[in-house]
């Protein structure tokens, strides 16, 4: 198999996540929020397999074409943004003009947000929340808080996008990685659970759930509050 077919392939496997988020999006309609999130973790797995697939095979070489970035980004916005906002329009988690007011600050801020060239820093990190909205109304679905409190989380993470703060990347962000990408694949399993068995009250997979998530969700702004070892002792040294 040459480069150039590899590199090909990669790129179609990156394509499936629009099928995924096609059923999601069929599940959403009917009102089948487990499928709907089962897909969405599929869809969150592919797009967690494809960038280290794609410079493995260094797709920008050999499958110049089609751009992956933006392939990437395109599927991103439907899995990460514009279909979790459909579910927690229709679910019924926020009432009356709270839904309203949620849907349309999430793709609105998102969108803005996906097209601002500066949203990765130099480590490979996100400046600014990256959107996961499919994460966090996740969450939301498992826990189902008070309304109030979930439309403190959409304004809070809407502004987040633009503020000067540091999100990780699980596997790109090089600090702590040894820990983030296990939490990253420990919170995966814990949505796929949560999800298959319905968002049953007593699981144990709510509590992994939240645990790895306050964990992604903070890592990186605790990151710049501690600077790395190798800045300390530079720091000592002169």
């Amino acid at each position: 198999m040459t480069s150039q077919t590899k590199a090909l392939l990669v790129h179609l496997f990156t394509a499936t996540g629009a099928v995924l988020a096609m059923l999601a999006m069929l599940a959403a309609v009917d009102g089948k929020w487990s499928l709907m999130f089962l897909w969405l973790v599929v869809a969150f797995a592919v797009d967690g397999i494809d960038g280290p697939l794609a410079r493995h095979y260094h797709v920008k070489k050999y499958a110049p074409r089609i751009d992956g970035v933006l392939l990437d980004l395109i599927i991103d916005y439907l899995t990460y943004v514009f279909i979790p906002a459909f579910a927690l329009f229709k679910s019924g988690l926020l009432p009356g003009w709270t839904g309203w007011f949620a849907i349309i600050v999430i793709t609105y801020a998102s969108a803005v947000y996906f097209a601002d060239d500066r949203m990765k820093t130099e480590d490979n990190s996100f400046h600014g929340f990256p959107g996961c909205w499919n994460m966090l109304v996740l969450v939301l679905f498992a826990v189902e808080p008070s309304f109030w409190l979930i439309l403190i989380l959409v304004v809070a993470m809407a502004v987040a996008m633009f503020l000067p703060l540091k999100f990780i990347h699980p596997a790109r962000t090089v600090r702590w990685r040894l820990l983030s990408l296990p939490v990253a694949m420990a919170w995966t399993f814990f949505a796929g659970w949560a999800a298959w068995v319905d968002f049953h009250p007593e699981s144990w997979a709510h509590w992994g759930l939240v645990a790895t998530s306050l964990y992604l969700l903070l890592a990186g702004m605790v990151q710049q509050v501690i600077p790395p070892r190798n800045r300390q002792s530079q720091g000592n040294a002169s």
